[in-house]
């Protein structure tokens, strides 16, 4: 009986899928907040909501069945009982700078007045402080934060559902993530995991949990196969983690046999690996030309265990050599974003022309917007299923951003 998480691939038919729909949290900000929240613009709510309901629909209508993660938060916190609704506020709350104190007791108190549900959106859309009669006293608020309008942040970035966690065999990482307006979002999951009837008890394992200090995000972690995970060394995922990730596959005897650490650029715009390059069928991947040096050079280290149990590392600057190895393939096919033009390369890199999202073998869901690429995809017998994108990149982050798979079927 296959568990309620099982991906042994990136490109197995996705049969079971959790998304987040975009709600209040993407809009309850000003520009000025931009920097500290992540984004690059603030999307048109009611029109990104309509860009992702076609995304789910799409999903749907290839035979995944879709999660959401507001849900299942819900659902977990009212199977576990107010004993877990509470520890939850108060690591959130802990998390939001409310470790103890008056403040911490006045939002506690807040919060738990509403459903579980309404409790679940609002901690998501952030907390005003002029949804509360109180003014608080201690010299940071008053001093230093007067004119900020939150006492609790939006999440605005929830919506990529990829980098929290990652699905990983019959298991998961559960991510330290990078930014502090990330860090609360895996506390959802590692919630849903614990007390969430589906998940709870199921035998799955947590290969690493967010109390790590070490930063991995999902958008870096790609199972290539049931014996080969990609990670990237990237702005967001530090090489000591690929290291720990590794050290706990290997010893856990996950059945994985072999990491792929791959170095890219670290900038905001390459923030993960998935955004420029994703696994599209056995030997298929696209890749954006701007991470490859002359001939196709990169850094790349593959990562195995020795009788010893100790890790050893090759290093090679051939990607494709590499892939071919690892995969014990004879060709690869790195399909350029953009056809290899490198205007339309990186204009389309940076509207997530990388970012695809396999569904089936050769079967991806592309943002629409990409047109140049997603020809390029057909051009190689892909088959595209194009999604409404004006809004929803607005969050630099495509279909496979937006996607965390939960069930894949194994390659035959």
């Amino acid at each position: 009986m296959t568990k309620p998480i099982h991906v042994t691939s990136e490109i197995g038919k996705l049969d079971v899928v959790m998304l987040k729909r975009p709600g209040a949290e993407v809009e309850n900000f000003t520009p000025e907040m931009m920097p500290r929240l992540l984004f690059d613009d603030i999307p048109y709510l009611p029109i990104a909501q309509q860009e992702h309901d076609n995304f789910a629909e799409t999903l749907r209508n290839n035979g995944t069945e879709v999660l959401y993660l507001e849900r299942l938060a819900t659902e977990a916190l009212d199977a576990g009982g107010l004993s877990v609704k509470q520890a939850f506020l108060d690591q959130m709350l802990t998390e939001s700078g409310y470790a103890a104190g008056i403040l911490h007791h006045v939002l506690e108190e807040y919060l738990l007045s509403m459903t579980t549900s309404e409790m679940v959106v609002k901690i998501m859309a952030g907390v005003r402080k002029n949804e509360l009669d109180f003014v608080p006293r201690d010299l940071v608020s008053a001093a230093e934060e007067h004119d900020y309008p939150f006492f609790m942040d939006p999440m605005p970035n929830l919506y990529f559902t990829r980098d929290p966690a990652a699905s990983i065999g019959d298991g998961l990482s559960i991510n330290h993530m990078t930014f502090p307006a990330r860090q609360r979002e895996s506390l959802f999951m590692e919630t849903i995991i614990n007390y969430h009837p589906r998940f709870a008890n199921q035998g799955l394992h947590v290969w690493r949990d967010r109390d790590q200090t070490t930063r991995i995000e999902g958008g870096d972690e790609l199972v290539l196969n049931d014996t080969v995970i990609a990670i990237g060394v990237s702005e967001r995922t530090a090489a000591s983690a690929i290291e720990d990730i590794a050290r706990k596959l290997f010893e856990k005897q996950s059945g994985f046999e072999k990491v792929l650490a791959i170095r890219i650029p670290h900038n905001h715009a390459m923030m993960h690996l998935d955004t420029v390059f994703t696994m599209i069928n056995h030997d298929q991947f696209t890749v954006h030309p701007g991470i490859l040096g002359e001939g196709g050079q990169i850094d790349t280290w593959t990562i195995t265990e020795d009788a010893e149990g100790e890790l050893q590392l090759n290093h090679d600057r051939d990607l494709k050599r590499v892939l071919k190895e690892v995969l014990g393939l004879s060709e690869i096919d790195l399909i350029p974003t953009g056809g290899g033009d490198p205007l339309i390369a990186d204009r389309e890199q940076w509207n997530d022309g990388s970012n695809t999202l396999a569904i089936a073998p050769g079967v991806v869901v592309t943002y629409n917007r990409n047109y140049i690429s997603n020809q390029v995809l057909r051009d190689h017998g892909l088959k595209v299923l194009e999604v409404l994108s004006s809004e929803l990149s607005r969050g630099r982050g495509g279909p496979r951003c937006m996607s965390m798979p939960l069930v894949r079927q194994d390659l035959k």
